[in-house]
Formats: C-alpha cells, sequence, structure tokens
C-alpha cells in the first residue's frame, strides 16, 4: 500500500508538472475563501481520486477539492484525507516549494502519509513510526536530530504578529523559510527542529505532513499539548499548533 500510495502521488505531480512547466493552460480561479485554486489542483485530485478509488474502495475520500459534507463523514472512522496540490500560491509563484499530499486516517490519527514534491524531486513518506526520504533514487531512513542552535521552519506565504512575537522570544535560533508542507519533513528530516504555526491551516494541508513527522519521531500539538486530532467535526480549520 505504502509503496502504491508513493507512485499514485508520482502520477498527481506528474499532471501538476505538465502545468507547471507550460504544457497545458495554469487556469486560476478563486475560492469563496480567496484561496486560489488551478487546473493542476484539479488534475492532481482526479488522478488521486481515482487511484485510491481503484486501491481501496471501501475508504471514503475528503479532498480540497471537493470535501464531503458534515452529514456524509460525520462518523467516519478511516479516511483517506487529501491536498491535491498544497502549496498553490507557491505553484502560481514557481518557487518549486508545493506539494502532494495523501493522508490515511484512523481515529483521528494519520497513520500513513506521502509528502511529494514534484518541482524537487523529493518524495516523503511514513508509516506508524517509520519515515523515510527519497531523492535521486535513494531512499532512506529519516529521523529528527537535535542542531545548535535549533533551525526554526516558518511559512514562506503566512506570517503573523504572533508568529514575529513569538520568534522574538526564543533562544538563540535560526529561521529557513518555506512553502507548503515541507515544513513538517525538514523537522522531520532533522533539518530543522521547531515549525510553529499561528495562523489558519486546514486539515489537509497538515495531515500527511504530520504523518511523517511522526514517523520520523516529532510530536505535533496544538499550543495547549494535544495532538492535532482529524476525528471528523464540522470545521475543517486546524487549531495552532507546533511540530517539534
Amino acid at each position: 500500500m505504502r509503496q502504491q500510495l508513493c507512485n499514485l502521488a508520482r502520477e498527481a505531480g506528474d499532471a501538476i508538472m505538465n502545468i507547471y512547466n507550460g504544457h497545458a493552460p495554469l487556469q486560476v480561479e478563486h475560492k469563496q475563501d480567496d484561496s486560489p485554486v488551478t487546473a493542476a489542483d484539479i488534475a492532481a485530485h482526479q488522478i488521486i481520486n481515482a487511484g485510491l478509488l481503484r486501491l481501496t474502495p471501501d475508504i471514503p475520500q475528503l479532498s480540497e477539492e471537493d470535501p464531503p459534507e458534515w452529514s456524509v463523514r460525520r462518523h467516519w472512522q478511516r479516511y483517506w484525507l487529501i491536498d491535491p496540490l498544497d502549496g498553490t500560491k507557491e505553484f502560481i509563484n514557481r518557487n518549486g516549494d508545493f506539494t502532494v499530499n495523501i493522508a490515511l486516517i484512523e481515529k483521528g490519527i494519520p497513520v500513513m502519509g506521502v509528502v511529494f514534491a514534484p518541482a524537487k524531486g523529493l518524495m516523503y513518506y511514513a508509516e506508524g513510526e517509520q519515515a523515510w526520504k527519497e531523492e535521486n533514487g535513494q531512499v532512506q531512513r529519516i529521523h529528527v536530530k537535535p542542531t545548535i542552535p535549533p533551525v526554526v521552519v516558518i511559512s514562506r506565504s503566512h506570517q503573523d504578529p504572533q508568529l514575529i512575537a513569538y520568534l522574538s522570544q526564543l533562544p538563540e535560533h535560526r529561521t529557513v523559510e518555506i512553502g507548503s508542507s515541507l515544513k513538517f519533513c525538514l523537522v522531520a528530516e532533522g533539518r530543522a527542529q521547531l515549525y510553529p504555526r499561528f495562523g489558519p491551516t486546514n486539515i489537509w494541508d497538515t495531515a500527511a505532513g504530520h504523518a511523517v513527522a511522526l514517523g520520523a519521531g516529532a510530536s505535533v500539538v496544538d499550543w495547549q499539548g494535544n495532538m492535532l486530532d482529524y476525528s471528523p467535526r464540522e470545521s475543517f480549520l486546524n487549531p495552532g499548533f507546533e511540530c517539534r
């Protein structure tokens, strides 16, 4: 299943890169919340949706591009949580910091996840308490690692006064800016030690990266110390959190 999931993420990534490289129209539109959506988001969604229906027809799906009504999903115990193109702004800005995110949720916990950055050729994936990184055909297990001074990874597109105040109170540290769910992956592989988030995120933004972080030995908790929970609820919004 894990390898099939990676193959599916690659297939979606190929469709995204076809548009990114100008071989098909971008077609930028805006949703009701003013967030952008492109032809690449839709193409990746369709590929993942069809692929998961083939692989696991009995497991329902919640994708950013087609979220089911609350009445449909309120009793789900096991489901796929998908962001076909995380970092659409990064995609439009052509900086490479965008990912395909697929996670399997069981009883509120992301137990398997894939984060694929097609423009960088980077694949991160996890199952349970194990996580891996694949680059240039080489696969390696990844684990969190301490570094002095610690590296704090922050969003390239979403910085707010709370984050700035938080960083000003930290002891000596370095910051790195990067987009999409790659922030979780940097913590997972030990290139960063902390990812704080105060601004809004949706559950599909975080689930796959959360799975990779957990597999590598990191924790992802809200500011009260509770692990992010993906049990069905009416709102798709996460609370603020830190990954470390």
